[in-house]
């Protein structure tokens, strides 16, 4: 399976570091995840949703990941309230169990941006994370009309 990481070039790219001093909607602060996408314009999204526009990296690359798929895991079981903003804890909590669990190394879980598309939890401390392999990476320029918020209709 093939997954992107929109990062930027000044850290690594797959420690989970970020996630693990931050947290996010599936992991709660301290357990380090790696969060990606099925599609690039999707992790283009999930970044600017996160990041102020006059914080967006300058130097930003695209990860092309290749996971093996016996490796994936997607489950039914997710909170029913997964999307809610402001986070919820049962959803971190989901994260957080499955991370430790080590069932699998990547976890599928649905995008609250567009529903219908996923994201892809990595788990850096499960032990077959050196099967992930970066295929490709490449600088990558966000348009500079995405830098700016968009006016109000």
């Amino acid at each position: 399976m093939i997954a992107w990481r929109l990062a930027t070039t000044l850290h690594p790219p797959l420690t989970g570091e970020g996630a693990r001093k931050r947290g996010g909607r599936w992991n709660s602060i301290g357990v380090p995840l790696v969060y990606a996408s099925e599609h690039l314009s999707l992790a283009v999204l999930e970044l600017l949703v996160h990041v102020e526009s006059d914080d967006l990296p300058d130097t930003l690359a695209a990860y092309e990941l290749t996971i093996p798929a016996e490796q994936m895991e997607q489950r039914d079981d997710v909170p029913t309230d997964w999307f809610a903003d402001p986070l919820q804890r049962q959803t971190r909590r989901f994260g957080d169990s499955w991370a430790a669990e080590q069932r699998s190394l990547t976890l599928t879980v649905p995008s609250a941006l567009i529903r219908r598309e996923n994201n892809v939890l990595l788990n850096p401390l499960h032990p077959g994370f050196a099967e992930i392999r970066i295929r490709n990476r490449q600088a990558f320029q966000l348009d500079p009309r995405l830098r700016t918020r968009a006016a109000p209709y």
